[in-house]
């Protein structure tokens, strides 16, 4: 075999191996990312904030029911669902059982395009155009208000085009949220205005981070974002990160925290799922978040950090 075939053999390999890595090992290697934010008003006790997203959940998927029914041994504060649970007709038992204890913690959620309509099978190389230059395909309608009336019976707040006040811990939060701006569905008009005073963090919550409602609400005066649907890019690349975000956010902004305007943080969770038309992850494993937030003066304590799951919430190496 001449050389140029030896290379050829090579690249067919060295691509087999990446395509089921990504597909067989690491979209089920669940990851828990640990991240402190100094969002809160001065004199503020610290808050524990789980950030669940995207688990595009099927019916078999069973080791993510498990690992994320555990989640509640972190014994989190308050729960934050930014969308995009559902991935088939039948899901929502699904979904429930995976966040079944954690529905008995408070918990706030907004939903995303797929937790409305089903995935459809696309070109794989859709992926790599721009949000902006791919004709969105809606699939079959999901039984969204089936899973939106569980959660809420469970006593989980519907964020979407709504303003809520709660007290969690000893922490008084304003939270508003909106529907999927993903579908162009947002209707920040709704929820437009400056958070109350007496509050001591004012948090925004959609599922796709567009600039123009992060732009609302770093107006408006909030100390957070939560959001999801990027999956962190699905694929990155070392050294460059995320190839795509699916959305009009940049991709240095696809996973993880970061700051928007001149106060406001951002978090997007890289989600827990992927569509089963594209079950690949590469560089970038499904996780859920425990963000520990503190007062603004404690700007020191600011850090990242995964945790790989091999048992539970067991260190591993850090994959950023």
């Amino acid at each position: 075999m001449n050389k140029f075939g030896r290379f050829l053999l090579s690249a067919g390999a060295l691509g087999a191996a990446t395509v089921t890595y990504s597909a067989a090992i690491e979209r089920r290697h669940w990851t828990l990312r640990q991240v402190s934010l100094p969002v809160l008003d001065e004199g503020t006790a610290p808050l524990r904030v789980l950030h669940i997203s995207d688990l595009h959940m099927t019916p078999n998927q069973r080791s993510k029911q498990r690992w994320v029914s555990e989640l509640v041994d972190l014994d989190p504060d308050l729960v934050v669902n930014t969308g995009d649970n559902l991935a088939h007709p039948q899901a929502v038992p699904a979904a429930l059982r995976a966040m079944g204890p954690l529905l008995d913690r408070p918990g706030i959620f907004v939903f995303g395009s797929n937790d409305y309509y089903g995935p459809t099978a696309k070109n794989p190389a859709r992926y790599l155009l721009p949000s902006s230059k791919t004709k969105r395909i809606h699939g079959d309608p999901l039984p969204w208000r089936d899973l939106r009336a569980a959660m809420a019976e469970r006593g989980w707040l519907d964020a979407t085009h709504r303003r809520h006040e709660i007290e969690v811990a000893g922490v008084r939060i304003h939270i508003a949220g909106l529907d999927d701006p993903h579908l162009h569905a947002d209707r920040y008009d709704l929820i437009a205005g400056a958070p109350p005073e007496g509050v001591q963090l004012r948090l925004g919550v959609t599922h796709s981070p567009e600039p123009r409602v992060l732009d609302s609400f770093a107006e408006d005066g909030y100390d957070l974002v939560l959001a999801g649907h990027t999956h962190g890019g699905q694929l990155r690349l070392p050294g460059y990160g995320a190839l795509v975000t699916n959305c009009d956010l940049d991709r240095p902004r696809a996973r993880g925290a970061s700051t928007w305007g001149e106060r406001m943080h951002l978090h997007v969770s890289a989600g827990l799922g992927t569509s089963p038309y594209a079950p690949v992850r590469f560089a970038c494993p499904p996780e859920a978040t425990l963000l520990t937030l503190l007062p603004r003066s404690e700007k020191s304590a600011s850090t990242s950090e995964n945790i790989n799951k091999g048992t539970p919430f067991g260190t591993g190496e850090s994959v950023r």
